[in-house]
């Protein structure tokens, strides 16, 4: 009879057991949907990060884009206008400037032997109108110096 107990027992005990597989299944399928669930949240939530930075990009492009677009037609203007200036030669801002200046300034006039070279000081400035001239000038005076010497 001990037999039939132990295998009453044993059997028990296997049913136990089976049931607790059972139960540990159950909970192992809850757990792995859930897991499952939350891959798919955070899939999700990346998908929503991702969207909104190509928004932002496309926003920022199109931005650029405009700006681009901007600079080219300023661009065209411009050469546009450069084309239709007129081609004669103009004073350069910089001898116009240099013209007033001796207008409004004291003036002193030297000339050479030969007439070739105006000098006009203008606040601590020398404007030399002939560059053949100052050359001319200069060999002048080393003859000078030559016959001084």
């Amino acid at each position: 009879m001990s037999a039939l107990k132990e295998l009453e027992k044993l059997q028990a005990m296997r049913a136990e057991l089976e049931a607790e597989s059972r139960s540990l299944k159950k909970q192992q399928k809850k757990m792995e949907n859930s897991v499952l669930d939350l891959e798919n949240k955070v899939v999700l939530e990346e998908l929503k990060k991702e969207k909104a930075v190509i928004e932002e990009l496309k926003n920022t492009n199109k931005v650029t884009k405009n700006a681009i677009a901007q600079l080219e037609a300023k661009k065209k203007e411009l050469e546009t206008k450069l084309q239709q200036a007129p081609q004669k030669p103009a004073t350069h801002p910089h001898e116009k400037e240099k013209k007033e200046a001796t207008k409004h300034s004291e003036e002193a006039h030297e000339e050479t032997e030969e007439g070739g070279v105006t000098v006009t000081a203008i606040e601590g400035e020398a404007l030399v109108e002939s560059p053949e001239a100052t050359v001319k000038s200069s060999k002048k005076q080393e003859r000078k110096k030559h016959r001084f010497f």
